[in-house]
């Protein structure tokens, strides 16, 4: 009798597992007072979120159980964890509104997920509509890491950070387009020469200028979206 069993369903999902055990690491380590490696342990868990998918197709295992085990992963490292991240390190001033705002970051990243889930069809997408939680993410702890060694972090910047919750809340429910990563195929790389452009630039500002350029290589990709939405909105209406 022939044994179809297979391993290769189990490495994609490996990887969503260290998604979601970097996520609740940056939480232990936000609730001890450690802001710093908080916002380290949400970039590690974002490889990790881009890794997971690379992995399935690379091994043609794509599921829907993966896919539903990736929204949960994102629920708990880029909706849970930045909010908790935002709300500890410069909104516990605010108290109650304080906590009322970071939890946009969870609520909203919550429907974001759910949407993308009930409107998938199949496996591969071209675009996402609305920020991708793990974006949204990644502008938290980038700007947490920016402002980590300031003395009064949170009088300094707390204002900011409540735009940047709100700012980035909205952007997860809202309808503008953003591009998805492409795969590693020349047909691909040549249909997404922006996005690869992007990170070709990114990759030695980084090298260079280490993981606080993060934050300003996201804020212009996030302002290009919107850019490009308003320049199709006024195009369709000619």
């Amino acid at each position: 009798m022939k044994n179809n069993f297979s391993f290769k369903p189990a490495f994609p999902n490996l990887v969503t597992t260290a998604n979601i055990f970097f996520g609740f690491w940056s939480v232990i380590k936000v609730a001890q007072g450690d802001f710093l490696y908080g916002a380290y342990f949400i970039l590690i868990a974002a490889v990790a979120d881009a890794l997971d998918g690379i992995v399935a197709r690379m091994i043609n295992t794509s599921s829907k159980f993966g896919v539903e085990l990736d929204s949960l992963a994102d629920a708990v490292s880029f909706g849970l964890a930045p909010a908790f991240l935002i709300y500890s390190a410069f909104l516990t001033v605010f108290e109650g509104w304080g906590i009322a705002v970071s939890s946009l970051l969870l609520i909203f990243g919550a429907y974001r997920l759910a949407r993308f889930n009930s409107t998938l069809l199949g496996f591969d997408k071209k675009h996402f509509v609305g920020l991708p939680i793990p974006a949204s993410a990644i502008m938290i702890a980038s700007y947490v890491i920016m402002f980590a060694n300031e003395d009064y972090m949170q009088k300094n910047y707390a204002g900011y950070a409540v735009f940047l919750t709100l700012f980035l809340s909205f952007l997860m429910v809202s309808k503008i387009r953003y591009d998805t990563l492409p795969k590693f195929s020349r047909l691909s790389l040549k249909e997404n020469k922006y996005i690869v452009s992007v990170i070709l630039v990114s990759i030695p500002l980084l090298l260079i200028f280490g993981l606080k350029v993060l934050f300003y290589i996201f804020i212009f990709v996030i302002l290009f979206g919107i850019f490009r939405h308003i320049v199709r909105y006024f195009l369709k209406k000619k």
